[in-house]
């Protein structure tokens, strides 16, 4: 059935250019909206994932704990959010794009966004894909 409702997630890595203006363990309050989807992989992947930062998002209650009850769309490990081994592509459930104003009375999601600028002003030339 569909889900559209907050859910707390909590910043695994911020060293990333989605989240360099978030603080490793920071809890955001962001909105789901989907039916169907959730992370899942083998148990090789997931090791890989683990071992190298590329999981970003873990979904949480609001003081930062991971449990299953947390998890609204058993997705493998709590996964919110992951990037891949470049760095240079993040892939995730929650929109942050729906909390990075106060007109939506909840400005979340808007270190995602900032992040991205402060990577591309850092970076100023294009990286390859």
């Amino acid at each position: 059935s569909f889900i559209c409702e907050d859910r707390y997630i909590r910043v695994e890595n911020a060293d990333t250019p989605f989240t360099n203006q978030y603080e490793p363990g920071q809890i955001l309050r962001l909105p789901i909206a989907h039916a169907e989807g959730n992370y899942y992989t083998n148990p090789v992947t997931l090791s890989a994932l683990q071992a190298n930062a590329q999981i970003v998002f873990r979904y949480c209650d609001r003081e930062g704990r991971v449990t299953s009850q947390t998890n609204p769309n058993g997705s493998l490990d709590n996964i919110a959010g992951i990037r891949n081994a470049a760095g240079n592509v993040l892939g995730l459930m929650p929109h942050p794009e729906r909390a990075a104003e106060p007109l939506l009375h909840n400005e979340d999601g808007v270190c995602l966004f900032r992040s991205m600028i402060s990577a591309l002003i850092k970076h100023k030339t294009p990286q390859p894909v």
